[in-house]
């Protein structure tokens, strides 16, 4: 059966509003969301989305040239043609056949597959609201942007006031603890937390000694991103106790072939709406060594996109059983959210760092390029008292002095006598 038609459109999906509080100033561009719209020869329709600023494989430019009037069985496996594709193309062909999508993958293995909720960094207070939000809508993990520009052992306090005690915690650095000294000594301390259930990438993952010795010194998992370092250098120095796999379904077959070969569990990492969420569970009901909870990043967002929104149970989501994704497209999402535009800048701001001491040091950067010049600093790690909040530009005479001070230096150090969130 042929490719008669793709389709890409454009939306532009609001965080929720908690949410945007926070993501606006580092990732306002997740907003957007590329549909796929896939039409086979018998008017079968598949969808698919991306998220184009940040998956795996966008769509290419020439994706109509590429695949049109081809066999969309051909197709299936070419990870090259970008998320929202792939994903329409399982969806129209199961829908043809009628039959999951996960039958095209491979074996059952699970009915249900556990998912986390995710945030980005926050102070205290907002974490613990994001945890109490998610165990209302049935999670039961939540995967955190831990950052050592706050104190953490505050932030868990509040947040385990806020869940029940079964509830997890998985702890992301993205390498900002800099080095194995300063992982261990922080780490350690976190073992008094029964909730605090892993540890993903501590310090760069490229520092395979570091990350050895991390791994003997903390007992808790820690997670790396597969192929980095080389699978083989990882398996053959034993530096994590799992994965985090973020592919098309070509690449993530043969990912967790070898991660059943070596016993060592994954999790599904596949930001989008209800849609890639749906696909995640597909994946993960076949993929055996899929145990940890998938990161999709659906919570952020006001929308799933998808006429009947998933629901959970105790940390878990049921994989469709009806034909393709087993999901229908909410056609009120697209008229509503439908944009000509593909980017969205953040609103122009700063970054305060404060500590209990009364030094404040203001950073001009964005978040992105704070978890390098953070640690670069040598700034402290976790310090009790401390925080970092973004300062938006409310026209002021003292936040123009602030980023004038900026522009000419790397950052802006002063006293403050108050702290806190500025106003």
């Amino acid at each position: 059966m042929k490719v008669k038609s793709v389709e890409l459109i454009h939306l532009d999906v609001p965080f929720t509003n908690h949410t945007n509080q926070h993501m606006q100033y580092w990732l306002p561009h997740w907003r957007i969301v590329q549909l796929c719209k896939i039409t086979l020869a018998d008017g079968t329709v598949g969808w698919g989305e991306t998220i184009p600023n940040y998956t795996w494989a966008r769509v290419p430019d020439d994706i109509e040239d590429r695949i049109v009037g081809r066999a969309a069985g051909d197709l299936l496996w070419e990870d090259s043609l970008g998320a929202g594709v792939q994903q329409a193309l399982f969806d129209a062909i199961g829908k043809a056949l009628g039959t999951p999508a996960y039958r095209l993958l491979g074996t059952k293995v699970r009915e249900w597959c556990p998912l986390s909720w995710w945030a980005m960094d926050m102070p205290a207070r907002d974490w613990a609201r994001q945890c109490a939000d998610a165990v209302k809508q049935g999670y039961m993990t939540a995967k955190l942007k831990a950052r050592t520009w706050y104190d953490l052992h505050a932030c868990f306090r509040a947040i385990f006031k806020a869940v029940p005690p079964g509830f997890k915690l998985d702890l992301d650095f993205n390498g900002t603890l800099g080095d194995a000294a300063s992982a261990v000594q922080f780490l350690q301390t976190l073992e008094q937390y029964p909730q605090v259930a892993m540890i993903e990438s501590p310090i760069p993952q490229s520092d395979v000694a570091g990350n050895l010795q991390i791994r003997n010194h903390i007992r808790r998992p820690v997670a790396m991103h597969y192929g980095s370092p080389p699978i083989a250098t990882t398996l053959q120095q034993d530096v994590a106790d799992g994965f985090v796999v973020c592919a098309g379904a070509y690449s993530i077959m043969q990912q967790a072939a070898v991660t059943s070969t070596v016993n060592k569990p994954f999790w599904l990492q596949l930001v989008g709406t209800g849609i890639t969420t749906t696909w995640a569970a597909h994946l993960g009901a076949v993929c055996p060594m899929a145990k940890w909870p998938a990161i999709t990043c659906m919570n952020i967002w006001r929308s799933q996109l998808i006429a009947e929104p998933i629901q959970l149970r105790g940390g878990y989501y049921r994989v469709p059983e009806k034909p393709g994704l087993g999901i229908k497209i909410d056609p009120k999402v697209i008229k509503r959210y439908q944009v000509d535009y593909s980017w969205v800048d953040p609103p122009r701001h700063v970054y305060r760092y404060a500590r209990a001491n009364g030094e404040v040091t203001y950073y001009g950067c964005g978040k992105q390029a704070l978890h390098n010049e953070y640690p670069r600093d040598a700034m402290p790690v976790c310090e009790a008292g401390s925080e970092c909040v973004p300062v938006a530009d409310d026209g002021s005479r003292g936040f123009a002095e602030i980023y004038k001070a900026l522009q000419q230096e790397h950052t802006f150090r002063r006293i403050e006598k108050t702290r806190g969130r500025r106003k």
